[in-house]
């Protein structure tokens, strides 16, 4: 099975209206090959290392775990749940435990 990670990241930087340059660039890379290493990592060809990985996740406002969620209903939980503040998280887990729980 094929990382998620390469669809992901295109999705989001596409939904910041970031050009594969301009993400490189606000990543600190040269501008001259910002373009093509952000590529690479969009066709799967390189991976980021997990630095550059929370850069991205911080530059993109998502959390670096909705890189590898394999489907998009699970995706869209992890980034509604990054949205939430750390009170909102605790009653989230106590909603999804008594889920849980539930017959």
């Amino acid at each position: 099975m094929t990382s998620p990670f390469p669809l992901r990241l295109k999705q989001a930087r596409t939904r910041k209206g970031l050009t594969q340059q301009q993400l490189g660039v606000l990543l600190g890379l040269d501008p001259n090959n910002a373009s093509a290493r952000m590529n690479q990592y969009e066709r799967g060809k390189h991976a980021p290392d997990f630095t550059t990985l929370k850069r991205i996740a911080e530059l993109l406002n998502v959390p670096v775990a909705w890189f590898y969620c394999e489907d998009d209903l699970e995706a869209s939980i992890v980034d509604a749940a990054h949205q939430l503040t750390a009170e909102q998280k605790k009653a989230l887990l106590a909603f999804i435990e008594k889920l849980k729980n539930q017959p």
